[in-house]
Parts: C-alpha cells; structure tokens; sequence
C-alpha cells in the first residue's frame, strides 16, 4: 500500500470521526437527526471549507463528493450505534486526535502550495484543523473547545511551526508530515492526561 494511499485513509478515518464527535455534541443538546447530521458535516468539514475559501480555490468536498458522503456517514453510525459509542469516547478522541494532526499539516500544506507567507500558513494549518469543531461549538451555543483552556489549538500551531522548522533543513515532506502529526497527537494526549492547561484570562483586580 503506497503512502498516499494511507494518508487518504487517515484523511477519511479523520472526516468519519470528526463527524461522529459533531453529531454527539448535537445528541448533548438534544437536536434532531437533521440537526445532528448537520453538525456532524460541519465539524468535519467546516474548517477546511473556510480555509479553501480564503484561499480562493476549489472546496474539497464540491471537488470530491466522497468527504459528503464520508461525514453523512460517521453522523448516521453515531445516531444507529450511539449507546456502543458513547462506551468509545476514549477511542473516539483519539480518532479525534489523529484527524487533529492530519488536518493540520495537510492544511499548511496546501497553504504553502499557494505560496503563502509561511505565518499566514500557520494561521491556515491551524484554522483547518480546529476551525469545524468552532463551528460547531457555535452552533450548539458553546464557548468553542478552541478558546477554552484544554491544550488544542496550542498543539495544532506547535506541529505546523514544527513542519515549517523541519522543511528548513530538508526534511523530506512525508516524513515531515508523519512527525508534526505525531508531534500534534502526543502534545494533545499528554495534555488531556495531564490535565495541562493554558491559565485563565483574567481581568477583575485582587481585592486589597
């Protein structure tokens, strides 16, 4: 199996759980199954819709119906199984996280393919990955997961810096590409089983 073919499959792994993760947020605020599945699609492919707009080119899923269909199907999966997945959460957020780092890098590729400026880039790689799951959050009238204190958009912008550091001295792409990924999934896992945490905005003055 070539590598582009795995990375296809990853892609799509990370479409399907984005998806499931969307339609559960839904299932939490009580929406219906046209509501689920919209949320679903939006959390899987919001953030690089937004991303292929700003860049003025094609949008992935209008160029390939398949992502549609891959999206449809992880919100029907999690409405027809949702009382064995809701035992998965853990697996799902690692399915989650894997689309996490993927998303990532595929998006500052792409961006840079546009020959943008490599900070711009970053901004790209980072609204890619995490931009759907703002969306939704939005939607489902939530302060989004990114603007929160867990360690998520952080780790996003850690592993684009970190492909943008290793490209410098030559690194081949797919082997960039599978150790910002990884770099992105591991700052996300220990973040969560740590409990690490950004601090707090806070702007009341302590009482004297």
């Amino acid at each position: 199996m070539s590598t582009d073919t795995i990375l296809t499959i990853l892609n799509n792994v990370g479409i399907f759980a984005f998806a499931i993760s969307g339609f559960l947020a839904a299932a939490d605020k009580k929406l219906d199954l046209f509501g689920g599945l919209v949320i679903g699609l939006v959390t899987a492919l919001g953030g690089g819709t937004l991303r292929d707009l700003l860049l003025n080119t094609e949008i992935g899923w209008i160029s390939n119906v398949n992502y549609i269909y891959i999206g449809l199907g992880g919100g029907i999966a999690a409405w027809l199984f949702r009382s064995f997945i809701s035992r998965l959460r853990k697996t799902l957020f690692i399915f989650d996280t894997v689309g996490l780092g993927l998303f990532t890098v595929f998006g500052l590729e792409k961006a840079l393919s546009f020959e943008v400026d490599p900070t711009i880039a970053v901004m790209f790689a980072v609204m890619s990955a995490s931009f759907g799951g703002v969306i939704r959050d939005t939607l489902c009238n939530d302060i989004p997961l990114l603007f929160r204190q867990e360690i998520y958009g952080t780790a996003c912008l850690a592993g684009a810096l970190c492909y943008l550091f290793l490209q410098s001295f030559g690194v081949p792409p797919r082997m960039n590409l599978l150790f910002s990924g990884l770099l992105i999934i591991g700052i996300r896992v220990l973040a969560v089983r740590f409990k690490l945490a950004l601090p707090i905005v806070n702007t009341r003055m302590k009482k004297s």
